[in-house]
């Protein structure tokens, strides 16, 4: 039987990162299946990100102040919910969440939650003054939202297992379920070649690949420490061809600080700075890369390395990416701790890897996304877990 399903999101902007990309190729996945599947998110209807988005969304903004408050939101799912025969949420700490719960928590239409490792205890600990916000806000909004959830989706056994670290009172319907992506499509030597058209001083170089949201979070900071500390004590002839490709929306305060320390370190001629990549230019850029670089503190899942491991990419993670025991065990990249000393490892085993060897990690990258990451397991998993709690209440 075909489902109607409908996900509830702040925004259909893609820059925001992955959860957006996941929505979108899984609607493809389940069109495939016979489902459908819309949107209703607090963008304005006028907002270009809403009339590029190639699903059907409902956008019910603009939303108000950081916690994006949408009075259209509520009335809009009480009168539309029969349409639909779930409804997904997709994030916590803003008011599509609490607009849900409040529309649907009496109603015979079942609500589920991806929190998107929102509920880290990374957060708490780095600011310290938000969580105490939090604190407050919790018992009375964020907490009810989880609890009276048919079932809250994890993406990783780690993400579960931290989530009960952050907040108290806590007690929720807990399932994990797989999470992956479409990967890698199309013609990869026409995507390569379009890559270089467009960065042609990357031509055979020897590239690390960063590619996401230029957040502090995402230890970009260590990545270029760790790499300067490596050229210096490394021989010149066996480095003179390393290059950092850096991938991402780059126009925020961040992105300045990450320049000037790019500077700083003398690596702005080994740097290049793509700003945010898609389609041809963006599978090009892992196609072109010997490996990519992620030595986040705290990552949910992190689709960029899904998709690295698409392109039989090997990654550098740390071991805050919660699917880094995945990485591990197939042995599809190196895993290491999210401090200098361990992005220095971790460059260092990648620069004294064999060839040989990495090309025989580059083949397990492949093998663990298509076992572990694949879309089309992701939406089974999902729609598994959605036949187990349909109806169910706590």
């Amino acid at each position: 039987m075909s489902l109607r399903i409908l996900h509830v999101m702040f925004t259909v902007d893609r820059s925001y990162g992955g959860p957006i990309e996941v929505v979108l190729q899984t609607a493809r996945e389940h069109r495939r299946r016979g489902n459908t599947v819309e949107i209703v998110s607090l963008d304005g209807p006028r907002d270009s990100c809403v009339e590029q988005c190639e699903l059907t969304c409902h956008a019910v903004g603009p939303g108000i102040g950081k916690f994006r408050f949408a009075p259209k939101l509520v009335p809009w799912l009480r009168a539309n919910k029969a349409k639909y025969d779930l409804v997904i949420v997709n994030g916590i700490w803003n008011y599509a969440s609490l607009g849900v719960w409040r529309a649907l928590r009496r109603s015979s239409t079942p609500y589920y939650v991806f929190t998107h490792g929102m509920l880290d205890p990374w957060f708490k600990e780095r600011y310290p003054l938000k969580h105490l916000k939090k604190c407050l806000y919790w018992p009375w909004a964020q907490y009810p939202v989880l609890r009276d959830a048919n079932a809250v989706f994890f993406t990783s056994e780690e993400e579960r297992i931290l989530a009960h670290r952050s907040f108290w009172p806590y007690r929720c319907n807990e399932h994990v379920v797989n999470y992956g992506t479409t990967g890698a499509l199309g013609d990869l030597q026409t995507q390569r070649e379009i890559f270089l058209e467009r960065f042609p001083h990357l031509r055979g170089k020897r590239s690390l690949l960063f590619l996401g949201r230029i957040h502090e979070k995402k230890g970009i900071d260590l990545t270029l420490r760790a790499l300067a500390e490596c050229l210096q004590n490394a021989p010149q002839e066996e480095v003179a061809d390393v290059h950092l490709i850096i991938a991402g929306p780059d126009d925020g305060e961040y992105a300045k600080t990450t320049r000037a320390l790019c500077d700083e370190l003398h690596l702005t001629e080994r740097t290049t700075w793509t700003g945010m990549l898609g389609g041809d230019l963006k599978w090009g850029a892992f196609l072109v890369s010997d490996a990519f670089v992620l030595h986040s503190h705290q990552e949910n899942f992190g689709v960029s390395v899904a998709e690295a491991l698409s392109a039989s990419l090997p990654t550098l993670i740390t071991d805050k990416v919660n699917i880094w025991r995945e990485i591990d065990e197939w042995r599809a990249g190196f895993v290491d701790k999210d401090d200098l000393g361990g992005a220095v490892r971790l460059l260092r085993r990648w620069l004294e890897t064999s060839a040989d060897e990495w090309a025989d990690m580059r083949a397990r990258a492949r093998e663990c996304f298509v076992s572990r990451f694949h879309i089309t397991r992701s939406t089974q998993s999902l729609l598994d877990a959605l036949a187990m709690y349909r109806g169910r209440r706590l």
